[in-house]
């Protein structure tokens, strides 16, 4: 009896051990996450820090009217004049596009389904001035209920959103296929723009080296109408439309 009693004791005891080891380890895993965790917010702080530092970059543009109506530069130092005539084209019940480049998006799309890529579609493409200042404003907003003084959470928008009159969206030149997800650079869609976009006319609008120069971060879901020529000869010499503008003036 005595023995089964100190066998019981034992194995109790035993048990307690492993719960007691099991405890340590889900806090130092937790721990770490934490860590981690922490780590990226500061890393992505940083990253906005150094954008918003070089935002102030001039881009010393040839006149719009000059170039024509496919390099139409707008930016942050490039505001839409609020008479600016934009010939738009429904894509589809909800979406609109300049109609003077609408067949060349048409075609790209239809050609990327003819190529087995059927997951692909226009999330976003020409929005209105007041459609855009929605939309500005309500992530400014929600960057305010974080603790984001004023300035700072229209700073951390303008990486990603711009404002009203300086947005592409706003020339109904510039599109934004599927969701608005990061990701989007490893799918089959991607890879297949990046090859072939060129020949419709289209290039990666905001690439990931050009930050500094665009100000605004990387979107590899945003697609920009230049014209085939400028397209090709934008990737061969690896400018940005910011650059390319200051590139054709010289």
């Amino acid at each position: 009896m005595v023995k089964k009693q100190r066998n019981r004791s034992n194995i109790n005891a035993f048990i307690i051990i492993l719960i007691i080891i099991g405890m340590i380890a889900f806090i130092k895993n937790n721990s770490k996450q934490s860590q981690t965790s922490s780590k990226k917010d500061i890393e992505a702080s940083t990253i906005d820090n150094n954008i918003i530092q070089s935002s102030n970059i001039k881009v010393n543009a040839k006149s719009n009217k000059d170039l024509g109506w496919e390099l139409t530069l707008v930016n942050k130092d490039n505001e839409l004049p609020e008479d600016y005539q934009i010939p738009l084209k429904s894509i589809d019940e909800y979406r609109k596009f300049d109609s003077r480049a609408i067949q060349y998006l048409n075609k790209m799309i239809a050609d990327m389904r003819n190529d087995g890529i059927t997951n692909i579609w226009v999330q976003s493409a020409y929005r209105s001035v007041e459609d855009q200042t929605r939309i500005f404003n309500n992530k400014v907003e929600e960057y305010r209920k974080q603790g984001k003084s004023l300035k700072k959470a229209e700073e951390l928008t303008e990486l990603t959103i711009n404002r009203p009159r300086q947005s592409e969206h706003n020339l109904g030149l510039a599109v934004d296929f599927n969701y608005v997800d990061y990701s989007f650079d490893e799918t089959l869609s991607y890879n297949w723009l990046v090859k072939n976009a060129e020949k419709y006319g289209f290039v990666l609008r905001y690439a990931k080296d050009k930050e500094s120069i665009t100000k605004v971060k990387y979107e590899p879901w945003h697609w920009r109408y230049v014209g085939k020529e400028n397209a090709k000869k934008m990737n061969e010499l690896g400018l940005c439309l910011e650059e390319y503008v200051e590139y054709l003036s010289k």
